[in-house]
Order: C-alpha cells, then sequence, then structure tokens
C-alpha cells in the first residue's frame, strides 16, 4: 500500500507563495547587487499602484471542448491569484485577458488576433490542434511569446525552427504519446491495432504519429477509421475493424466521439480494449460512455492522486477555489505549470522590460529552477527544444470508477517522485 501525503490547500499557498516570494526577492537583490537601473515606471510600481502585466488566454471555454478548457483556464487562475497574492511581477498584479476560441480554428483566429492587437506581453492557450494551427502565426509574426498546455498536435512546436520559434508547450506531443502507448499495447501483447481517428489537426497528426510507432514495432493497422467530429454512430466501421481482426482500438478524437466508439462496442457485445491519447481522460469519453468506458487506457502527465506534497496541495487549492469536480485534471495542472514558468520568466529579465525577445530568451534558458506540479522544471526549454514535457514523465491511467487512476502500481509508486526532463 502506497502511503500518500495530505497537506492542506492554505499550506499548499502559503507554500507556493513562499517559494515565490524568494525568487522575487532573489531577482529583486540581484539587480540591486549589479547596479542594475531600473527604469522609472518598473521602480514606482515596486512601490504600489503598477500598471498590471497583461497576459493572454485562449480556449475554448464554450462549446464541445469546454470539458478540457475549463479546467485550463481554472489552472491558469489559481497560479495568477497565487502570484498576486506575493506582488506580482515587480509590484505589478498579472492581469488576465481571456479570450473564447469556442474550439473554433476561424473564431481562434479572431480571437486571437485580438490578443495580439491588445499587445498581451505573452499568451497561454490551445485546447484543439486545429485552433491553435489557424493561429499561432500571428503570435508568432507579431514575436508574441505562447505556452500551449492542452493541444498535443506534433506539428504545434514543429512548424517554426525552434531557434526562431516564440510558441512553447507544456503538453506531451503526440509523437510522444502514440509511441508511449504502442509501447504499453505491444507489451501487453495486443498486436492487431484499428485506428479510429477525427479528421481534425488533432485526429490527421494522431493518426500519423500512430502509424509512425506501429511501423517501429514493425506493425501496421489492421484497421483504419475516419471520420468528422459530431458522429454519433460508427456500428459500420466497428463492424469493419471486428471483421478485420483486430484486437484493440486506438481512438484519436476529443471526447463523445470517444464514447460513440466505446457505446457502439458494448452495443455489438465486443469486448476488446479500446485506448489512446490524453483525450479518454475527458468527462465527455467517462461520463458519456459510462460502464462502456471501464478500463479505457490513456496516456497522462497528470493523475488527481495525492501522490506526494505538491500534488495533494494542488488538488486541494483547485477544489477550495472551484468548488467541484476538477474535470479534466491534465488540462488543469499543464495549465498551472505553464503559468509559474512564464512568472519565472520574467523574473529572468534584469531590467524589467517584458519584450516577446526577452520573454522568449528567458524561457529558453535563464530561468530559476521551478517546483511544479507535473515536473520539476530545470531548464524546461532552449534554444533547440520548446516542449517542456519528456517521456519520463508520462504514465498510462486507466479509467475506473468513473475516474483516472493508474494503469500500474509500479507508476503510483513511482509517480512519488516528481520526475525532471530528460
Amino acid at each position: 500500500m502506497i502511503a500518500f501525503v495530505t497537506f492542506s490547500s492554505k499550506a499548499f499557498a502559503h507554500t507556493a507563495r513562499t517559494r515565490l516570494r524568494a525568487v522575487v526577492t532573489a531577482t529583486a537583490g540581484c539587480m540591486l547587487a549589479a547596479g542594475t537601473l531600473l527604469p522609472g515606471p518598473v521602480l514606482a510600481q515596486q512601490g504600489g499602484g503598477a500598471n498590471p502585466v497583461r497576459i493572454g488566454v485562449v480556449g475554448p471555454f464554450t462549446g464541445p471542448s469546454a470539458d478540457f478548457g475549463v479546467p485550463m483556464l481554472n489552472g491558469i487562475k489559481l497560479a495568477v491569484d497565487e502570484i498576486n497574492a506575493v506582488g506580482g511581477y515587480l509590484g505589478r498584479p498579472l492581469e488576465l485577458v481571456i479570450k473564447d476560441d469556442a474550439a473554433t480554428p476561424d473564431q481562434g483566429r479572431k480571437v486571437s488576433q485580438e490578443l495580439v492587437q491588445e499587445k498581451v506581453v505573452a499568451a497561454i492557450g490551445f485546447c484543439n490542434t486545429g485552433v491553435a494551427m489557424k493561429s499561432i502565426d500571428l503570435f508568432q509574426d507579431s514575436k508574441t511569446p505562447l505556452i500551449v498546455p492542452c493541444s498535443a498536435g506534433t506539428e504545434v512546436t514543429a512548424k517554426y525552427p525552434p531557434a526562431d520559434s516564440y510558441v512553447f508547450r507544456v503538453q506531451a506531443r503526440d509523437a510522444l504519446q502514440a509511441p508511449f502507448m504502442v509501447d504499453d499495447i505491444v507489451k501487453r501483447g495486443w498486436d492487431k491495432v484499428a485506428i479510429f481517428a477525427d479528421t481534425t489537426g488533432y485526429g490527421e497528426g494522431g493518426y500519423k504519429d500512430v502509424v509512425a510507432a506501429l511501423e517501429d514495432k514493425k506493425l501496421k493497422p489492421a484497421y483504419v477509421a475516419r471520420f468528422a467530429l459530431g458522429v454519433k454512430d460508427l456500428t459500420a466501421e466497428l463492424t469493419a475493424a471486428r471483421n478485420a481482426g483486430a484486437n484493440v482500438i486506438f481512438s484519436y478524437t476529443v471526447g463523445p466521439e470517444n464514447a460513440a466508439i466505446a457505446n457502439g462496442k458494448k452495443a455489438l457485445g465486443w469486448k476488446v480494449p479500446q485506448v489512446g491519447g490524453w483525450t479518454l481522460s475527458f468527462p465527455f469519453f467517462i461520463d458519456g460512455a459510462k460502464d462502456a468506458a471501464e478500463g479505457a487506457l490513456a496516456v497522462q502527465t497528470f493523475i488527481a492522486e495525492p501522490s506526494n506534497e505538491r500534488r495533494a496541495a494542488f488538488l486541494s487549492s483547485y477544489s477550495r477555489k472551484f468548488q467541484g469536480r476538477m474535470a479534466v485534471p491534465m488540462a488543469a495542472a499543464n495549465a498551472y505549470d505553464a503559468t509559474y514558468l512564464l512568472m519565472y520568466s520574467f523574473l529572468g529579465i534584469r531590467d524589467g522590460n517584458l519584450t516577446g525577445k526577452a520573454i522568449k530568451e528567458s524561457l529558453e534558458g535563464k530561468m530559476k529552477t521551478y517546483y511544479g506540479v507535473v515536473s520539476t522544471y530545470d531548464k524546461p526549454f532552449s534554444v533547440q527544444d520548446k516542449d517542456a514535457i519528456t517521456r519520463n514523465m508520462l504514465i498510462i491511467g486507466m479509467v475506473k470508477n468513473g475516474a483516472i487512476t493508474f494503469a500500474y502500481p509500479e507508476d503510483a509508486k513511482r509517480n512519488l517522485i516528481i520526475q525532471r526532463k530528460q
């Protein structure tokens, strides 16, 4: 049996503020010791009434992807509240400029343009890969740093040469998630894989990553089904997959469609496992499929169990602030850490001038270590690497009793220790 650490949300908030206060104090001390001349406005801001540091947030807060967009936003809000409790950045409070993309590419581009025009110093956001890919050029061209805490599409951080890119990510890209899950299903002896992927940017990229991962194991898909979002009946495709001899379904879609797969299998009486990326942890799947979702396997960076002090405290603090179920814990945890990483990048800028170039360079190597919920971030990014999450941070989650838990006892034990980037 694993002994989990308990830690109150009040203690957690105190610990988070203490750590950040120590970094802020050290940063200010270094500035003074080095004789760094802070601009007049910054000096005035340290003493009190200050212009806020405006940070853009974009995601699906209404519509079909709100089940993970809202937890993302909540994770950001929780971090910002803690940061502002110790004075924000050099006395300037952080202020969120929140835009709803409604999981629609055109809407995402529209609100991203608004953020750029409103001259936010940086942005956090995007849950849907197709929405992100429609919009990230706006942040890149305006040199506005963007940290992506949810969208897993491999292409999000591959569109631009790493050295030039202003797009960072605190999420396991699909090029990590797909082979990680393929390794697991091969270990379990499931060698005839049916791929069910939607036709969005997320589904297309995930499909390619699964096929590539299978090829590395000298396997080919036993069957492939592609479908548009909104499909409710996949009986014909599931029947074809069964006839092809598939012994596992690897699904790459965002929620309700995952439930359509599980419910369709149940209606056919076809008892094969369903596996996939992190989207199998979403309420649209777990609540929509109910008992048909039981046993499904999903790649995770964070499971909502109090496996160590930081995670227990984060869960307690989140529950206290938002009064209810954390619908997608991984979205909240990734976004919480992304917000702190952005703040730590600010503190690495010695003259207080938060230009896009300065923030980018700080993210790439000038930050102090941040002890986060998902990971301990010691140089999470570099000039050549814009993804903070590495394979060693991943675990296999299982749907059990309507929630995600550890698929393997050894993962639960390993999760007591927060992994660092390899």
